[in-house]
């Protein structure tokens, strides 16, 4: 559990700099309904200052400068940074490798797509081989109470007890490098939920029959594997160029109890969503630390308002419209995305955070490599891009990608947490937008500022939706933009350190607890 006096650092330091955001505003006639505000489940409480709290300032607060790394500034902090490594966990439960070897593989297979080449079908398998070691009630509970915030594992309800030794576990893994891995493809009757027949995202091959392949490719050290690899036209899989219809197959990866995900097959043309989550389609609160990370470890997902609507009319609405769901959250931390992805929204592919991308700097990097891949896959499809303002990556990566591959970005829609969330304090900077099209793009404050939208012919802007772009940094305290603030941004930079900060200040007790 983090210290109170730590804790009462942060509601001091965050209480004396942070001032309330500017909410967009709308006009007394919007014909859009008024955002409604989310509250806050849990507050930051006042807290006396104490002799002792000041040397915890000098000593956190202190290097704030020159030696802050540029990343600090970019944005807010990942709860899932620096995680354990799975030779530090075999070596913290005392396991020899005799006694790891007598536990089970399993496989994080992530949904994969496939492009269409003159060789044929090209998928890209990914994912992690691991070893899941059996650790203790107790012992589960004494790591997972390092990841809450002022309460701990044996204060929660039953259910999200069951969650956070659910994820505590999937992090203290042990991976497999250097193995060899083998996959099983067949026809896949059914992924996702959008209220239609299969779910949606995809339509199932008419015919039977499976391969079975053979990565060219052993795990890395950290036992990940990413490759792209031809599969063969069984079992009535058309091909990508004589289609519009995106098919789906089961993949199993073999020997593994367990190991299972589904692949699609994406026609040469048509339209793509890439979609974050937190905070667009699940309610995260990332932007503040105590309760993302409670909603992140414990409690069960929650979407965030009616976005599952949005997506499954676009689903049944927009022929083949492909969804594929990218997250920075680490992969030991992906299977509950992704069970909550299918559970509420069409099926898709997905992407997720490597191994090897594991600090602050390179998550921040991960995201572009991510959507590069992607487009440099499907050159003749056009995106639709979709995330919020507190990903500081975010709102650098999508305008860029206009540029960087021209024709290939329908739209781009930005959930903007502060007008709905008086919590997100953090500024965003929209410079990046300055030069685009205004149809092109849009600020959006609730799911149902996205109804009626003709995304395939390219309307991308509902005009009743203010907008409210200084094209600057945005959110500073008392309604400033970063060229109106002009040199008072300290207490921001502050508030925008914070997170940052307390992230890693709750790796670092984490792996002290090893």
């Amino acid at each position: 559990m983090v210290s109170p006096r730590l804790l009462a650092l942060l509601t001091l330091v965050a209480g004396a700099a942070a001032s309330p955001k500017p909410l967009p505003s709308r006009p007394q006639d919007n014909l859009v309904a008024e955002p409604l505000v989310t509250p806050s489940t849990s507050e930051w409480a006042p807290t006396r200052t104490r002799r002792d709290l000041a040397s915890d300032a000098k000593s956190l607060l202190g290097s704030l400068g020159s030696n802050i790394p540029s990343y600090v500034a970019d944005g807010v902090a990942n709860f899932f940074q620096n995680l354990p490594s799975g030779s530090a966990v075999q070596s913290s439960l005392g396991l020899d490798d005799a006694q790891l070897a007598a536990y089970p593989t399993q496989v994080l297979n992530l949904p994969p797509y496939a492009n269409w080449t003159d060789r044929g079908w090209n998928m890209r398998f990914h994912g992690n081989v691991y070893k899941l070691p059996n650790i203790s009630q107790s012992r589960l509970d004494d790591l997972a109470d390092k990841f809450l915030i002022d309460t701990s594992v044996a204060q929660l309800p039953p259910d999200q007890q069951a969650n956070a030794r659910n994820l505590t576990a999937s992090i203290f893994v042990v991976q497999q490098g250097n193995v060899s891995v083998s996959m099983n493809l067949e026809p896949a009757p059914s992924a996702g939920s959008s209220g239609q027949q299969g779910g949606g995202g995809a339509t199932t091959p008419p015919g039977g029959g499976f391969q079975n392949l053979t990565l060219p490719y052993n795990t890395t050290s950290q036992g990940d594997y990413d490759v792209f690899l031809p599969i063969n036209s069984f079992g009535g899989i058309k091909a990508g160029n004589a289609t519009n219809s995106i098919q789906r197959l089961n993949i199993y990866a073999q020997g593994a109890t367990i190991g299972n995900a589904t692949g699609y097959l994406v026609p040469t043309e048509g339209l793509t969503v890439v979609s974050d989550i937190d905070d667009i389609l699940r309610v995260t609160k990332i932007y503040k630390p105590k309760e993302g990370l409670l909603n992140s470890f414990a409690k069960s997902f929650v979407p965030w308002m009616n976005m599952p609507d949005i997506y499954a009319n676009w689903s049944r609405s927009i022929l083949d419209f492909h969804f594929h769901y990218l997250t920075t959250t680490p992969e030991q931390a992906t299977r509950s995305y992704m069970s909550f992805i299918y559970n509420t929204y069409p099926g898709g592919s997905f992407d997720t955070r490597p191994l090897n991308f594991s600090d602050v700097d390179s998550t921040l990097k991960i995201r572009k490599a991510l959507l590069i891949k992607i487009f440099q896959t499907f050159p003749r499809r056009k995106f639709v891009l979709m995330a919020d303002t507190s990903n500081s990556d975010v709102m650098k990566d999508y305008p860029e990608l206009v540029t960087l591959f021209p024709g290939q970005v329908q739209c781009i829609f930005l959930r903007n947490t502060s007008s709905t969330d008086s919590d997100d304090k953090f500024p965003y900077d929209t410079s990046g937008f300055k030069n685009l099209n205004q149809q092109s793009y849009m600020f959006f404050n609730v799911p149902d500022d996205l109804k009626g939208l003709d995304i395939v012919n390219g309307q991308c802007y509902n005009q009743s939706v203010k907008q409210n772009l200084t094209f600057s940094t945005q959110g500073l305290p008392f309604g400033l933009s970063k060229k109106a603030a002009a040199g008072r941004l300290m207490p921001t930079a502050v508030v925008q350190w914070l997170p940052v900060l307390l992230g890693a200040w709750l790796m670092s007790n984490l792996l002290g607890g090893l």
